[in-house]
Parts: structure tokens; C-alpha cells; sequence
């Protein structure tokens, strides 16, 4: 039995899927940008990876506030994924000794 008052199957879905992109995809783009920084931060290497991995935080919490106020789950998915994938490229490119 349904209540009238109960949010649609697909509303809720739609909720869910946002919150794994906020938590799977801001934790995936957090990442690969701590990775990032640890290598192209101007600091000893300790240091840099100690402020690499505090601005992660930021960083999270920055994707996460976008996936909630973009327009669809599609377009949250698909615009984590493809900062993850840039700043993975850039980080793949700063090991490779292209520099960024």
C-alpha cells in the first residue's frame, strides 16, 4: 500500500545517485587533486603533501556542494568524472616529465 504523500521511485533514485557522485566521485576528484599538488606544491616534499591533503578537504566539500546544486545526477556524474580524469592527466603528465 502507498501513501499519496510518498516521493516517486525515480525522485528518490535521483537523490541517491547524487549522493554517491558526492561521496564516490568528490573523494575520486579530491584524489587525484592531492596527488596533483603533492608533486607541483613549491615546499619540501613533507610539507607539500601535508597541505596537498588539507586542501583535499576543501576540495571535497566543493564537489560535493556541486553535485547537489547542478541541474541532473547525469550531469554531476559526468562532470566528476571528467575533472577526475583532467587532473589525473595533469598529474600523469606532471610524473611523466612533461611538467604541467
Amino acid at each position: 500500500m502507498s501513501h499519496p504523500d510518498t516521493l516517486p521511485l525515480r525522485y528518490r533514485l535521483a537523490v541517491a545517485s547524487r549522493v554517491l557522485a558526492a561521496a564516490l566521485g568528490g573523494y575520486a576528484v579530491a584524489a587525484a587533486s592531492t596527488r596533483l599538488l603533492s608533486l607541483t606544491w613549491p615546499a619540501p616534499p613533507a610539507q607539500a603533501v601535508m597541505w596537498a591533503s588539507m586542501l583535499s578537504f576543501v576540495i571535497w566539500a566543493v564537489a560535493v556542494l556541486w553535485v547537489f546544486a547542478t541541474r541532473s545526477a547525469w550531469r554531476a556524474w559526468w562532470g566528476l568524472s571528467a575533472a577526475t580524469g583532467l587532473v589525473a592527466l595533469a598529474e600523469w603528465l606532471q610524473r611523466a616529465g612533461g611538467g604541467v
